[in-house]
């Protein structure tokens, strides 16, 4: 009886992708899904804020079809699905599009630890400092006379070699381990820190970042029904977030809001879970594009060993 049910859902599931390569409407495909639980998924909504948001919910501009820039001859695009946030149980908008270029590269692991590294390294600063022979106080005279005592000569008691004196090769004060990964190390670090995710299924798309409450269990709710994981990563267009997110997540340090401009590699791996909002989808495909397809760099010997795969 399941299989027949599952069958029979992924048929008309099927139907109705093939209904919104035409240019159907969107909702269709979640109509779909609530025909074949046999209820709406908005009548499971706790709150009658989250009801009114998902009534009145606009219509997605990224649906199956999705014009890619710098097409890729022989790479097939990737698909995800678009959720909402507006309600505790997950409803599926529709199907986005993803790049190969940028959500679909081997996992090459060493180009991640390079760029961990790079980022728990190039923040460091060292403040310590030791005194030279010249700087420790006192010492300025023999400690006992040249000839005569039977002990070896020495001409002052800051020597390194007695207890009190200076230090030799110590820390010199401050000292900065900055330093600059290769461009295209870090490009690819970005790419392959998305695919990974992707592949992991701890990579999740939302329509927006607007939540109908600002209470801190509404997302707690939210995060442990869909099995998010303990730390969550939140990326939008903009570093102006909607202010009841903002709010819910201010009293939980594992959860946290980045705008695209901070996206970085050290963070996505952090956490264990990615939730992109369609717009960050578009900025971060449109940047890392960019740099990919570049006509003012030359590609270099570094770029062609990089990009290995």
């Amino acid at each position: 009886m399941a299989l027949a049910r599952n069958v029979e859902f992924m048929t008309k599931c099927f139907s109705h992708l093939t209904l919104l390569k035409r240019n159907r409407p969107l909702i269709s495909l979640v109509r779909c899904a609530s025909s074949v639980t046999g209820k709406e998924t908005l009548d499971n909504a706790s709150d009658s804020s989250a009801v009114s948001i998902a009534a009145n919910r606009p219509a997605l501009p990224l649906v199956v079809g999705r014009k890619l820039e710098y097409p890729q001859t022989f790479s097939v695009p990737r698909q995800a699905w678009v959720e909402n946030l507006d309600t505790v149980d997950e409803v599926k908008l529709g199907i986005i599009d993803l790049h190969p270029s940028v959500f679909a590269r081997p996992p090459r692991l060493d180009i991640l630890h390079q760029n961990v590294r790079w980022q728990l390294t190039y923040r460091r600063a060292r403040f310590a400092k030791t005194k030279t022979r010249a700087e420790v106080r006192g010492g300025h005279r023999k400690p006992w006379p040249q000839k005569g005592t039977g002990r070896a000569r020495h001409g002052s008691i800051r020597s390194p070699l007695f207890r009190g004196g200076g230090i030799v090769h110590g820390p010199r004060g401050a000292k900065s381990y900055f330093y600059m990964l290769p461009f295209w190390l870090r490009v690819y670090g970005l790419t392959t820190a998305l695919s990974i995710k992707l592949a992991q299924d701890d990579l999740h798309i939302v329509d927006s970042l607007d939540i109908p409450t600002d209470d801190p269990n509404f997302l707690e709710r939210l995060i442990e029904e869909r099995k998010w994981g303990i730390s969550v990563l939140f990326i939008d267009d903009t570093d102006i977030m909607p202010k009841n997110i903002t709010q819910a997540t201010d009293s939980i340090n594992h959860y946290n809001l980045m705008p695209v401009y901070g996206l970085n590699v050290y963070s996505m791996l952090k956490h264990n879970t990615l939730v992109l909002t369609l717009a960050a989808v578009e900025r971060i495909e449109e940047r890392i594009l960019f740099q990919l397809n570049r006509l003012d760099l030359s590609i270099t010997k570094s770029h062609k060993r990089f990009n290995m795969y």
